[in-house]
């Protein structure tokens, strides 16, 4: 909390003016008055800055109405969520999908925030660290769920775990200590379950038992819901309550392939080998790493992976601007020119998108760049459409849980139990 909020405490007017360096609890407490009282104060300001760059925007009380959301005709809607490091709003899409109405997201990079606001003008968005989160407007929402960095664990970048300044397991795990959720949903790499991490791991678990929750663990690929690509995301649900759940079950039959997911974008222009390549790229694709602010620009992640694009007819080593033309040429960046008969197609922002399970109607805004990490840091939408369907049964159901079902690997559970 700001010192001067502390020190002078200031007349509602005053804050009113206040730049956003503080909470709406922080300055409620400041001040002696209700939050609601004070977020009522706030209204102009909000309304003359909306979403302005980098400026944190608390949800507000009225976001919940007895852990229900209001729909857009005023109607109370089913179950609620609120959505940490929302990113590009994979996960949120997914969930919406199954049902769930958001209370709340939060996300620190404001090309996601655009591109949140673009496509759900009602979601109440908020940019922000995930840190500054004040968990009590959500008191015993339906849901939480974040899709945690990956690099604190990942190879690429260099696990450091709970040393390394992206590590938010501890950030959400208080806002879960604080808001109690019915439900949570945790997801990130696979790379968290190698040995290296047990303690962590274990460490998660205990807290998560000590309030209260019963966990469930699992690896879900999202080719076995739909998606071509080959992406294993590694997924903790609690629940609060008894809850009969069970993970969602792979679709049957193999993945999507990428050459008819892709065909129409890569023959937009006329090139005449489309159709080759169609019948070439037969298989899902490797994982679409979206990668960190930290590194260069976009491309299709480690060499293991790049020979994988290649076997697709996929050039990895970047993200064009287009797709070929009828001489086979395409462009990426300022005055380069490359040939797919060469090397092959390169992905554009939006074929990466639909490799992700987004759809063509879901903008994406920001430079390539930018716009390429949105889309290859999102957790698929199917995905998370396919965990939100089980999750609200289970939170639907509420039938008597199995009991504890001891896993070999580090203390993790299976998915029949804790």
């Amino acid at each position: 909390m700001p010192a001067t909020i502390a020190r002078k405490r200031p007349t509602l007017d005053q804050v009113r003016r206040w730049p956003a360096t503080c909470t709406v609890a922080e300055a409620a407490l400041a001040l002696g008055v209700s939050r609601a009282t004070l977020y009522e104060a706030l209204a102009p300001r909000r309304a003359a800055r909306p979403g302005g760059p980098g400026e944190p925007q608390d949800p507000g009380p009225d976001a919940l109405a007895g852990r229900r959301a209001r729909g857009p005709g005023g109607g109370v809607t089913g179950l609620t969520s609120l959505e940490l490091c929302a990113g590009a709003g994979g996960t949120a899409l997914g969930l919406e999908q199954a049902g769930f109405t958001h209370a709340g997201l939060a996300e620190t990079d404001a090309d996601c925030c655009r591109t949140l606001r673009a496509n759900r003008p009602g979601w109440p968005v908020a940019q922000c660290d995930i840190v500054r989160v004040d968990a009590g407007w959500f008191a015993g929402i339906d849901l939480i769920s974040a899709g945690l960095p990956c690099t604190p664990h990942s190879r690429g970048g260099a696990q450091l775990g709970a040393v390394d300044e992206r590590h938010l397991w501890d950030t959400a795990l208080r806002i879960t200590s604080e808001a109690r959720p019915r439900a949570v949903m945790l997801e990130t790499a696979d790379a968290i379950l190698t040995p290296r991490f047990a303690a962590e791991r274990a460490g998660t678990l205990e807290r998560l038992h000590g309030l209260g929750y019963r966990t469930w663990w699992q690896v879900i690929d999202a080719s076995g819901h739909g998606v071509p690509q080959r992406r294993r995301r590694a997924v903790l649900v609690a629940f609060r309550e008894a809850a009969a759940f069970t993970w969602p079950a792979p679709l049957p039959g193999p993945p999507p392939a990428v050459g008819d997911v892709l065909f129409d974008l890569v023959a937009e222009r006329g090139w005449p080998g489309a159709a080759a390549w169609r019948d070439r790229a037969r298989d899902a694709a490797p994982v679409v790493t979206g990668g960190s602010k930290k590194h260069g620009g976009a491309d299709l992640g480690a060499s293991q992976g790049k020979a994988a694009w290649r076997r697709l007819g996929i050039d990895p080593m970047g993200i064009a601007d287009e797709a070929p033309g009828p001489d086979g040429k395409f462009s990426r960046g300022s005055g380069k020119t490359f040939d797919a008969a060469a090397a092959g197609v390169m992905l554009t922002v939006r074929m990466a998108a639909r490799i992700q399970g987004f759809s063509d109607e879901w903008v994406i805004t920001g430079r390539k760049t930018a716009t390429y990490r949105q889309v290859g840091n999102a957790l698929p939408p199917p995905v998370a459409r396919a965990l939100g369907v089980v999750i609200a049964a289970a939170l639907r159901c509420r039938t008597p849980w199995p009991g504890p079902v001891k896993d070999a690997e580090a203390g993790w559970p299976s998915p029949a139990g804790r």
